[in-house]
């Protein structure tokens, strides 16, 4: 197993249970890679905390920064099962995080490679390395039997 998929398995792990406390099932895990340690995490808590900003890659990097001591994500890997949003996109570049790895591809907001490429966009400040695909069958069905659970239950 490679180090992404190994990061991948507990990003995985984290969406579960946020699938479990209700909340969209995205988990994230920054590494830093001098030391190889998971610096931050998250899973969405939208739902708990009626924060339409808390998802797991802004939870993640707000970890980061705090365990690290810096808003610049400079010496870091973000993680996540889903390709990110505008907003966590944006957020990825404007901490200079210089590695993105994500699982499956998101085609109803994904702001890497999806619908847009700001983590690649020249205009921006900051250019994110990304790796995309990463036991993506398995962020995908992770993201699939949730909502047609939530379907079942007349939700969402």
């Amino acid at each position: 197993m490679t180090p992404a998929e190994t990061w991948m398995r507990e990003a995985i792990a984290l969406a579960a249970a946020a699938a479990g406390a209700g909340e969209v099932p995205i988990g994230c895990v920054v590494v830093h890679e001098p030391t190889g340690r998971i610096v931050g995490r998250g899973a969405n808590r939208r739902e708990a905390d009626h924060d339409p900003t808390a998802h797991a890659e802004i939870l993640a990097m707000r970890e980061a920064g705090r365990t690290l001591g810096h808003w610049r994500l400079v010496d870091c890997t973000l993680v996540v099962t889903l390709e990110p949003c505008p907003m966590c996109a944006g957020a990825i570049v404007n901490a200079r995080v210089p590695r993105l790895v994500y699982g499956c591809a998101d085609p109803k907001a994904g702001a890497v490679r999806t619908l847009f490429q700001l983590c690649n966009d020249e205009r921006l400040n900051h250019r994110v390395d990304v790796v995309s695909g990463v036991l993506a069958e398995e962020c995908a069905e992770q993201l699939k039997a949730f909502f047609r659970a939530q379907r079942a239950l007349g939700k969402k």
